[in-house]
């Protein structure tokens, strides 16, 4: 396998990640080192920076000198050879309060597939097992917000204390995930939020915690009228059709959305007595739940 490139994290409320609130995300902790990563390339390890496959004549802050000597990376890649570790490779950056243990390590932020197309993003309760088996080092979430607002999110800012010195402040800021968001590019992407500084008084402890947000009408309509019969319908009709490959996924979805609303609409109006319904985000739970219906196909 050759060196794939990291996604850009993109600011929260910019189009990129346009909805990424509704639904549940996991808030992590960001961290202010450099971008790395490791893969397995013909039985070899590899390891590249943000933006290159490193050497050791072209290293990048030692990290490729210093994944050669640890023995459980290869172990894991070994063990699971179409996996990427993106990481942070903890080096002096503009953040200088770490303790003094947490430098030069290597924490890992996304575990991804990778079958030669896009990189298939695992959900961070899958690949937390995996990394622990083998005792690597992985950046823990702060909280799991669903439905959030950008108050929210800002708010879980106070808890990056991750290897932090304590009274030292807080990190740089936090990292937004949604494992069921693509944005309208057709792109998975997480959003961040960055700050230089952060007064308020930080929380002494480190872990995960969930903060309810709101209800949302569109989510409950979708949990209710999209249901395994209506998704096994539409693939049935599809698949007689002309055959079901991934090429009608998209076919899949906006029929299933397109069946919702024409046949359902009056129904889940009057139950929910004439309620305010924006039909966009209903769309995006609509997705969701197709998804969680026929999980083979994603």
């Amino acid at each position: 396998m050759e060196f794939r490139k990291y996604q850009h994290l993109e600011r929260f409320g910019t189009t990129e990640v346009n909805m990424i609130e509704l639904g549940e995300c996991y808030v992590f902790p960001k961290l202010d080192g450099t971008n790395a990563s490791v893969w397995m390339s013909k039985g070899e390890v590899q390891a590249g920076s943000r933006k290159r496959h490193l050497t050791l004549d072209k290293d990048n802050a030692g990290f490729l000198e210093w994944v050669e000597q640890q023995a459980n990376i290869k172990k894991y890649l070994k063990a699971n050879p179409s996996h990427r570790l993106f990481g942070e490779w903890l080096v002096p950056h503009s953040l200088k309060t770490y303790k003094d243990s947490a430098w030069s390590r290597f924490y890992i932020f996304d575990v991804c597939i990778d079958s030669g197309e896009e990189l298939e993003y695992l959900h961070y309760d899958d690949y937390k097992p995996l990394l622990e088996e083998f005792e690597l080092d992985y950046i823990p979430y702060i909280a799991k917000i669903k439905n959030g607002s950008y108050e929210q999110f800002v708010n879980q800012m106070i808890h990056n204390v991750f290897m932090i010195e304590d009274g030292k402040g807080t990190g740089e800021g936090v990292v937004i995930k949604n494992y069921n968001f693509v944005n309208k590019y057709g792109r998975t992407t997480w959003a961040k939020i960055v700050t230089s500084e952060f007064k308020e008084k930080h929380a002494k402890t480190m872990g995960g915690h969930e903060v309810k947000g709101k209800k949302m009408i569109e989510e409950e309509i979708a949990k209710e009228f999209v249901t395994q019969a209506l998704c096994e319908k539409v693939y049935s009709k599809i698949e007689n059709e002309s055959g079901f490959s991934s090429k009608n996924i998209p076919q899949l979805l906006n029929t299933i959305y397109y069946d919702l609303v024409r046949e359902d609409c009056w129904e889940f109006v009057k139950k929910n007595k004439y309620p305010t319904i924006n039909f966009s985000t209903l769309k995006h739970f609509t997705f969701i739940e197709v998804k969680n219906h026929m999980k083979n196909l994603f």
